[in-house]
């Protein structure tokens, strides 16, 4: 009688093992997979930044002194070399007088040192005197006729006509000016790149510059200033950036992206298909096959090639990445390779 429940508990016992390993078969998710490799791409970066001016000037005479006339209004466009506002000349007209005295006087001991009838001393010293009285009228004249120093467009006006300019800081700069002139023919941008970009990163390269405000438009730039230091906080490196706008479409202080050309490069790309987006966020994720075990994996994603996409991180060159079948799988699911 033992003999015969033995016999039953141990056909039982393979029966259920047999039935175990039927499971385990039917567990697994047939699916298909394909190696990862490398590819030689376009090394596209983008980042984004606001544009500033290419060149911006706070204009005010040297000394204080109360302004004759301001002959511009924000927003007017000026020349480089234009009159754009006039200091009372009473100082320089007295300049002026003195100048043309020392130079009369400059000028019969010139005569005079011809014939041997002057000493050396003397004449040196009159010499002395109307050398500095030209620098001195000189100095007076530039500021008394204040010039635009570059073609550009008035951005600021702090005075008016009459008004006394005291030389104390008048602007939100913390600078001292009667108007402010800004370049937009030309604007620039700072760009705060990573530092594995700075071995291959060169003054010349590039730029493509895009803003919501003109979609589909891309303005041309070029990279013309990089910065020497790394930051150490951040770990990125400044460029500056030079962007024609002959066509004054963009303007300082709005907001764009700058996509910058480096090169060719080899990239990590997957079938976007295999790619799945976790529920509630933008996380991405695919699985991996590891012994016929589908392994869950997360991975950031960088820019899309037609069908595919560039994973930045969390696979490499070699890993079976499964293509099809992926939906019905979660992680540690065994699975069937199909061809």
């Amino acid at each position: 009688m033992s003999v015969f429940v033995a016999i039953i508990a141990l056909t039982s016992c393979t029966s259920e093992e047999n039935e175990t390993e039927k499971q385990d078969v039917k567990q697994a998710v047939p699916v298909k997979t394909a190696m990862v490799n490398s590819q030689s791409v376009a090394k596209t970066i983008e980042y984004t930044a606001s544009l500033i001016p290419f060149e911006e000037v706070y204009l005010a005479p040297a000394t204080p002194g109360k302004i004759k006339k301001i002959n511009v209004e924000i927003g007017d466009h000026v020349s480089k070399g234009q009159i754009v506002a006039t200091m009372d000349p009473t100082t320089l007209e007295s300049a002026r007088l003195n100048l043309i005295n020392f130079k009369t006087n400059f000028k019969r001991l010139e005569t005079l040192k011809k014939t041997n009838t002057i000493a050396e001393q003397q004449y040196d010293q009159v010499k002395t005197a109307y050398e500095a009285a030209k620098v001195s009228y000189k100095f007076l004249l530039d500021n008394t006729e204040i010039k635009a120093p570059f073609d550009g467009v008035i951005s600021g006006k702090y005075f008016e006509d009459g008004e006394n300019f005291s030389g104390a800081p008048n602007t939100k700069a913390g600078k001292s000016a009667i108007v402010t002139i800004v370049q937009i023919k030309q604007l620039k941008a700072l760009v705060g790149l990573s530092a594995t970009y700075f071995p291959e990163t060169k003054k010349g390269m590039k730029v493509n510059i895009m803003s919501n405000i003109y979609p589909g438009e891309i303005f041309k730039g070029e990279i013309y200033n990089i910065y020497p230091t790394i930051d150490n906080a951040t770990k990125t490196f400044t460029v500056e950036v030079k962007i024609n706008n002959y066509d004054l479409k963009l303007r300082p202080g709005m907001f764009a992206k700058m996509q910058l050309d480096m090169g060719k490069g080899d990239a990590i790309l997957v079938p976007m298909i295999a790619l799945i987006k976790q529920t509630g966020t933008d996380d991405m994720y695919l699985f991996v096959n590891e012994n016929n075990v589908a392994v869950r994996k997360s991975v950031k994603t960088g820019r899309i090639f037609d069908d595919k996409t560039e994973i930045m991180e969390g696979i490499k060159v070699g890993d079976e990445i499964v293509v099809e079948g992926q939906n019905k799988l979660q992680n540690q699911t065994p699975i069937t390779i199909i061809k």
